[in-house]
């Protein structure tokens, strides 16, 4: 009984978690398993063989055999965040389950702010140092027309702050949604940390209608499991 209650059922370990990000990301990518070993042989067998050329061949054998599974790692992590992404791409809600992993700096809602019940386009709504940006899921020519309502209240609002718009999606000119948090990095600054807050209270004191979220859509279930990621 002493065991069951240190390991509540349910919680699961950092290894297990590392499995289940390994069946994901092997998925996508079939060669995974070979790629790792060669990352492993690689790099553990070319410290071996520096350490014997240099005669000393202790002290690069012991580096070796630390570097190769860390290096090894790091490629699981990697191939792991992209499988996510890519097993994502294309489901309605996917780019709230991004915006969900920003770091500080940034005022959002996971939730649309606009959205088109029929097509399942959505708004998502960020306010940050760029001023206040919109990312859309829809084709772009399809989506204008909400992006164009909430550039309305933007103006409302918030006069003066600039409203910039990233279109994810797979078509030409959309932004991929495994390069949507290095497009918002990319936008160029305008805001304080100050003047961010005051954009911030200013929306959340406008009383808008709760938009219906489509059934079947949980940005947290769809967020990809950082710890499996992390490999803890």
């Amino acid at each position: 009984m002493a065991k069951d209650d240190k390991n509540p059922q349910g919680k699961r370990k950092w290894h297990q978690l590392l499995g289940d990000g390994f069946k994901i990301a092997k998925k996508s990518y079939p060669y995974l398993p070979w790629l790792l070993i060669g990352v492993f042989v690689v790099v553990t067998g070319g410290f071996i063989l520096i350490g014997f050329l240099l005669d000393n061949w202790i002290l690069w054998t012991i580096s070796g055999v630390i570097l190769g599974p860390m290096l090894a790692m790091v490629t699981l992590t990697r191939f792991i965040e992209s499988a996510s992404y890519k097993q994502m791409e294309g489901m309605p809600g996917a780019a709230s389950a991004v915006i969900g992993r920003i770091r500080r700096g940034w005022s959002f809602q996971e939730e649309p702010v606009r959205f088109n019940a029929r097509t399942q386009d959505m708004v998502f709504r960020l306010i940050g140092k760029p001023g206040v940006v919109l990312v859309t899921e829809g084709p772009t020519n399809r989506v204008n027309k909400l992006v164009e309502e909430e550039r309305k209240q933007a103006r409302r609002i918030a006069p003066n702050v600039p409203v910039h718009t990233v279109n994810v999606g797979t078509d030409d000119g959309q932004v991929r949604l495994a390069k949507l948090m290095k497009s918002l990095k990319k936008l160029p600054k305008k805001l304080t940390s100050a003047e961010v807050s005051v954009v911030a209270k200013r929306y959340d004191s406008i009383k808008t209608n709760q938009l219906p979220i489509p059934k079947g859509i949980d940005p947290y279930k769809m967020r990809p499991d950082r710890k499996a990621t992390r490999g803890r």
